[in-house]
């Protein structure tokens, strides 16, 4: 592997940072200077040290963050992103799916595209449950009806999903699909309006609670291997 996309993974700057890092003397591969960014190394076994430092090569990491209302879940954009919650110097983080400005809680940042693909895919059927709350109360009408599957005036078919937990106008919802504004409409079809929306798990993520509105932290090993699995 070249040093400087070593340097990259490990979240060093921008190619022009690390070629200017590299050539001041600042990174040295088994004790001696390098100062050949475009310089071979072996990521599995060269010891790499920056400023004295010496790094743990990383490709990918994996950070939940409890997202706050106001910001939009893309990479860029005129309004507050998610990713300015996550300044972080690894290349490609990018929010896996997708929650409604309005909408708080759980969210995976990650460079990791296999994984976010694999949490996506329609064919996977990954849980994501939802804490809601709502204009009016949810009845055990409403969560049958939840669980059958439903259809709205357009003819988007909701899947089942199930309704917990119900206590007066709050309920938790769990889905199998990510459909754009699914718990707002599937609300809309039973008259009721949803007013509040906070998402609590993604399979085994379950959302920090220490962790306030707009903080995030590194996934534990085991957190990963749940994603994995």
């Amino acid at each position: 592997m070249r040093l400087d996309k070593y340097l990259r993974d490990c979240g060093y700057g921008t190619r022009s940072e690390i070629r200017l890092m590299v050539r001041n003397g600042r990174v040295s591969v088994n004790a001696s200077i390098v100062n050949d960014p475009a310089a071979i190394i072996d990521e599995a076994a060269d010891s790499v040290l920056v400023d004295g430092q010496e790094l743990v090569y990383t490709q990918y990491v994996w950070f939940m963050l409890n997202k706050p209302a106001g910001y939009i879940t893309a990479n860029k954009g005129k309004v507050p992103t998610v990713m300015d919650l996550v300044p972080e110097p690894y290349l490609n983080l990018y929010p896996v799916g997708r929650l409604d400005k309005d909408t708080e809680g759980l969210l995976l940042i990650t460079n990791d595209g296999m994984l976010g693909h694999s949490l996506l895919s329609p064919r996977k059927h990954v849980e994501k449950e939802y804490y809601v709350e709502l204009k009016h109360e949810v009845s055990e009408a409403d969560a049958a009806r939840i669980a059958e599957g439903l259809t709205g005036e357009n003819g988007t078919v909701y899947a089942p999903a199930e309704c917990r937990d119900i206590a007066g106008n709050t309920c938790r919802i769990i889905l199998h699909e990510g459909k754009y504004h699914e718990i707002k409409r599937i609300f809309m079809i039973l008259d009721n309006t949803v007013t509040y929306l906070r998402r609590i798990r993604m399979k085994n993520l379950v959302l920090d609670e220490a962790l306030k509105p707009g903080e995030y932290r590194r996934l534990t090993q085991e957190e990963i291997k749940g994603l994995y699995e």
